[in-house]
């Protein structure tokens, strides 16, 4: 396959467009990489779960319901960020985000007071029947990305881009990010940005936001117009082994809209 470029990537002569596509040694540490890029004390689930075609409705309602139980429980550091079911990419496909504050020890304090909670149970056994499969990651978030904002003015649609690295590679991902989100700030699109920590890993998983398609094709074109944007790009395209996106729609009962 070609490989293109831009006349940017040769100013001051000092750096040929080929030293951008190999990927940069990366000096080792005393401290883990997750250290170094987020703060540890807050942990994201992100919970996908493909849906049976003919349960869609059930199964809303049924999370609907999970989610209003654990709402009310005072005592776990639990809440829903989003909630959302996937317009393109994998049909039939839901995807929730919930956020623990205290670290692991949230996660486990918040496990061991579901697992005797007997309506929270027989929700999860009821879920079953609507599942094809699912599967569970904990994320930590970039500390260079904005923090969080609910949308709830209108509904919007979200983008979820999900790279797969080079393993060793997330330092330099997260050096380069940090400047190139300096791009992509002024439509006000970025929602979330993670990496995971148990799970499938050397993930990222960029979320961001758009009143409509008409406006994401807009918004990643003036980024492109952007000076740097490009180099950007040419720095981390060499780190990625895979990549997707999906295209999500909030649920009824999403916090972000």
């Amino acid at each position: 396959r070609g490989l293109s470029t831009t006349s940017s990537l040769w100013r001051d002569g000092s750096e040929s467009w080929l030293s951008k596509l190999l990927v940069r040694k990366i000096e080792p540490t005393k401290e883990p990489h997750s250290r170094m890029l987020s703060d540890k004390e807050i942990i994201y689930a992100l919970h996908t779960h493909n849906v049976r075609p003919d349960s869609i409705a059930k199964y809303l309602a049924n999370y609907k319901t999970t989610v209003g139980l654990i709402s009310a429980k005072k005592d776990i550091s639990c809440d829903l960020i989003g909630s959302w079911t996937v317009q393109v990419g994998d049909m039939d496909q839901c995807v929730h985000l919930w956020r623990y504050t205290g670290g692991f020890e949230a996660i486990d304090q918040a496990k061991d007071n579901l697992w005797h909670d007997q309506e929270y149970l027989r929700l999860m056994q009821e879920r079953g029947n609507y599942l094809r499969s699912r599967h569970l990651q904990y994320l930590l978030a970039f500390s260079y990305w904005p923090q969080i904002q609910f949308r709830s003015d209108e509904k919007h649609i979200y983008e979820m881009r999900s790279y797969r690295l080079k393993p060793g590679t997330m330092i330099e991902w997260g050096n380069n990010w940090a400047r190139a989100i300096n791009y992509r700030r002024n439509n006000d699109e970025p929602f979330a940005g993670f990496f995971s920590q148990i799970g499938r890993l050397y993930n990222v998983h960029h979320i961001w936001c758009y009143k409509s398609l008409q406006a994401r094709k807009e918004t990643r074109e003036a980024a492109w117009r952007s000076p740097g944007w490009d180099e950007c790009v040419a720095y981390t395209v060499p780190l990625i082994r895979e990549m997707h996106c999906r295209i999500l729609a909030p649920t009824e009962f999403s916090p972000t809209k």
